[in-house]
């Protein structure tokens, strides 16, 4: 019996930091997308020089995602 309840208790807390994880990964995709949807928009001829190498960096970021988590990013904005 109590390894039973050790067993559910186990269960409810991987359950619980899923469900955790899950509301991270959410958020992360709404970063990511609004982020990718920034990128898109810049004019690297109008930007300060120190802004146009941080939008490099975000853009290799970005370019090295998943494509499929790309997609679910840009699809979470609407993008």
């Amino acid at each position: 019996m109590h390894h039973t309840i050790l067993k559910k208790q186990e269960v409810s807390m991987l359950r619980t930091e899923i469900e955790m994880l899950m509301v991270e990964r959410q958020s992360l995709l709404n970063t990511v997308g609004a982020a990718a949807r920034f990128v898109v928009c810049l004019d690297s001829r109008k930007l300060p020089k120190e802004a146009c190498e941080t939008a490099r960096v975000l853009s290799k970021s970005l370019n090295q995602l998943n494509e499929d988590t790309l997609q679910d990013a840009l699809e979470k904005v609407k993008a």
